[in-house]
C-alpha cells in the first residue's frame, strides 16, 4: 500500500489511538503525515521554461552544459539545481555510447557455414587420423 493511502487511514479524532500510534501502526513516520509539500517559485518556474527551450535546441546538453548556459544568460543557477529541475522535468540527455572494443570493419562476420559447426572433441594437429 503507497504512503498516501497509509496516511489517508490516518484518523485526527480517533478516541482510543493518537496520530504517533496510529503512524507507527502504519509504518509511517510522524513527520510524513504533517508534511505540506511546497509548490515551485514562479522564479523556479521560469528557469524551468528556459531549460525546456534549450533542451529542444541542444538535446545532448547535460546538468553541466546546461548549467553554464543559464549562467552565461544571466540566470543564477548552479550544476546542482539544474540537475534536479531537469530530472523533475524528466529530462535526460542524448550520449553516444563509448566505442571502446568495436571490431575493425575489414574483420567482417563468421559465414553462416561455421556459425552452426559443432566441434566433436579437441582439434589436434599432428595426431594420426
Amino acid at each position: 500500500m503507497s504512503v498516501d493511502r497509509r496516511r489517508a487511514m490516518i484518523e485526527p479524532a480517533h478516541h482510543r489511538l493518537s496520530i504517533s500510534a496510529q503512524c507507527r501502526l502504519l509504518g509511517i513516520s510522524r513527520s510524513s503525515y504533517y508534511y505540506a509539500p511546497v509548490p515551485e517559485t514562479h522564479e523556479t518556474l521560469a528557469l524551468m521554461t528556459v531549460i525546456d527551450a534549450t533542451f529542444l535546441d541542444c538535446p545532448w546538453y547535460g546538468s553541466r552544459q546546461m548549467a553554464r548556459h543559464l549562467r552565461r544568460a544571466g540566470h543564477e543557477v548552479g550544476r546542482r539545481r539544474a540537475r534536479r529541475l531537469m530530472a523533475k522535468m524528466g529530462l535526460s540527455p542524448i550520449y553516444q555510447r563509448p566505442r571502446t572494443s568495436d571490431p575493425h570493419p575489414s574483420t567482417g562476420s563468421i559465414p553462416i557455414c561455421y556459425a552452426s559447426w559443432r566441434s566433436n572433441g579437441p582439434i589436434m594437429s599432428g595426431a594420426p587420423t
